[in-house]
């Protein structure tokens, strides 16, 4: 009730005073009446104070229950004191205000007749002093200046509604019209730097290379002349480049979402608590954008959607990521529909191969996360490729596909298994793409002597083939991922990364197939008894053991993703590559025989 009454403007609080007055005004007449009264005074007060009461607890609930209530507890203390004072029908007139400005929609076709006719046609059988007409005149006076009393009230909500609608779309205007500025001053400025600044420096160098054909004095003046025209060109781009550049690009981070959000609350009025943890890091301007117009876009969608009235942003610098979380106390959402601006914030985050995730719930108010990988370019970072393939073209594709991406680099090339084997102990690479179907030594020979001598190289099988014992023969090899050469390059270049630092992967596809091929693989009654055995005996590596002990608690697997930073999918990948190894077919069973086998 008090989250109610907290919320009230000053109509509430004059209608609350109104029945306040009436009511003591009717209690104190009746004890200074009390002789005359056919009921005991107890009775009577208790009366008007269940009619000042009840009536109002019911308005906080339903305005079809107040009237009711109204109607027959207030109707009726006034048909009974003006039985006893034939002026007393006077009381009638605050409830018929009362009733008309409380009254809603479709209720004044029955709330008006019942106020003005039923209850004064009432009163005057009781008492024969009173004139009919006028008890009816009177009564609907009162109810018509509760009616415009009403007016009043909905014309004012409707002006508070389209102030904050218009603060919120001001603000959302504004935000737009910053983020269309920064974005074509940074093309402008983008392409006045790659365009005429480098044939403005193309045009230096030339000019500088033909001062030794130029012997003669005048052709000496003339090209320093063209120099000098040349350099000062570039310098006022430069200049101009540099006037582009809008003030939170030359902030750091930090500051510059503190600016954000102190504009945000000046705007809307609304607190907003910032925090960042850990040592601030130098991030590229592409994932400072997209932090910029994350917070921008929660903070729009808080307010305009969710009607929050505070939210908590914070800002985390961890070793391998940058996070940022915003949540607000607002409605919530039970299904959350996404518009053009979580959209757009998704795909900047997809970009840097980050994530967006979304929570909301009804009356829990919505959590926003953006997480970004920490992207620094290290030499020591640069992942080492063998590429095993026994077709050149193959080969040739795979090599200048990869090589695009600035930290894979391809240290060898091998035409089939024997070769690899050999290539693994001249130039120890760290991540090796094998082909299944290849001449000398098959992809899964050369797997299992990879594994055997150098334990820590990680095995991805290519292959054109969907061949499901294929597959399962592979994972037992001892292989760190299985994919079908029709995925795209990006996703190969994200799934290298991933197997190099110790996930592993299953073609979606694949998984689907080996899963339901499972349930013809059931265990013969002679091997119910089984050993005790380790996470290394099945290949589980520390990030799977991981999350089948987070399956074991009951955790889904957007919790799961959620809890280690990481996408939803890559979680479903690493658990089917737990089931796999397991050779179990679901969550249950994993977690029965894990803890059969005593790895929980």
């Amino acid at each position: 009730m008090f989250d109610v009454v907290k919320h009230w403007f000053w109509y509430d609080w004059v209608m609350l005073f109104l029945r306040l007055l009436i009511s003591a005004s009717i209690i104190l007449t009746m004890v200074d009446v009390q002789g005359e009264l056919t009921l005991p005074l107890w009775g009577a007060i208790s009366w008007a104070i269940i009619a000042f009461s009840v009536p109002w607890f019911c308005l906080l609930l339903n305005f079809k229950y107040y009237l009711v209530t109204e109607m027959i507890l207030s109707g009726g203390i006034s048909v009974y004191l003006t039985h006893l004072f034939p002026d007393a029908y006077l009381t009638l007139l605050m409830p018929a205000f009362m009733i008309a400005a409380n009254s809603a929609h479709k209720s004044y076709r029955w709330s008006a007749p019942m106020t003005i006719l039923v209850v004064p046609i009432m009163i005057s059988i009781v008492s024969r002093h009173n004139t009919l007409w006028v008890m009816i005149v009177h009564t609907g006076l009162a109810y018509a200046i509760g009616f415009a009393f009403h007016l009043l009230v909905v014309n004012h909500r409707q002006n508070e509604i389209i102030r904050d609608q218009n603060t919120v779309l001001e603000q959302y205007v504004s935000q737009i019209e910053r983020v269309t500025i920064l974005e074509e001053r940074n093309r402008l400025s983008k392409d006045l730097h790659d365009t005429i600044g480098h044939s403005n420096t193309s045009i230096i160098m030339g000019l500088e290379t033909l001062r030794l054909e130029l012997p003669t004095t005048a052709g000496q003046d003339k090209l320093d002349s063209l120099l000098q025209l040349a350099r000062k060109s570039i310098d006022e781009i430069r200049g101009y480049v540099h006037q582009m550049e809008s003030p939170q690009d030359r902030l750091p981070l930090v500051e510059s979402l503190q600016q954000l959000i102190e504009e945000f609350q000046v705007n809307s009025n609304i607190n907003v608590r910032f925090r960042s943890f850990g040592e601030e890091s130098v991030l590229p301007r592409q994932a400072e954008m997209t932090f910029y117009r994350c917070l921008q876009e929660s903070l729009t969608n808080a307010v305009r959607h969710g009607q929050a009235t505070e939210i908590s942003v914070s800002l985390q610098f961890e070793l391998r990521q940058t996070r940022l979380e915003v949540q607000d106390n607002g409605r919530g959402a039970e299904h959350l529909q996404e518009g053009f601006g979580l959209k757009a914030m998704k795909e900047r985050a997809y970009n840097l191969q980050g994530q967006i995730s979304v929570y909301s719930a009804l009356g829990e108010g919505t959590i926003v996360t953006c997480t970004l990988p920490r992207q620094v370019e290290m030499p020591e970072e640069v992942i080492r490729l063998l590429l095993v393939d026994d077709q050149p073209f193959i080969r040739e594709s795979l090599q200048t596909l990869l090589e695009r991406q600035g930290d894979l680099h391809v240290v060898g090339i091998a035409e089939d298994g024997q070769q690899a084997v050999e290539l693994c102990e001249q130039v120890h690479p760290q991540v090796v793409l094998m082909d299944l179907d290849m001449p000398v030594r098959d992809g899964i020979s050369a797997t299992q002597m990879i594994k055997q001598r150098w334990p820590d190289i990680r095995v991805l099988i290519l292959t054109t083939f969907q061949d499901k014992q294929k597959a399962l023969e592979v994972l037992q090899s001892g292989a760190d991922g299985y994919l079908l050469k029709s995925m795209e390059p990006r996703e190969l270049a994200e799934t290298i990364r991933l197997v190099h630092r110790g996930g592993a992967i299953i073609a979606h596809d694949m998984s689907i197939k080996l899963f339901e091929d499972l349930e013809q693989f059931q265990k013969k009654p002679e091997a119910q008894f089984v050993e005790t055995k380790t996470s290394d005996d099945y290949g589980l590596t520390t990030r799977e053991l991981e999350i089948l002990q987070m399956v074991a608690q009951g955790l889904r697997y957007k919790t799961i993703a959620s809890k280690l930073y990481l996408s939803d999918g890559t979680v479903r990948n690493y658990a089917s590559s737990v089931y796999l190894k397991l050779d179990v077919r679901n969550r249950e069973e994993a977690v029965q025989k894990a803890v059969e086998i005593g790895l929980l």
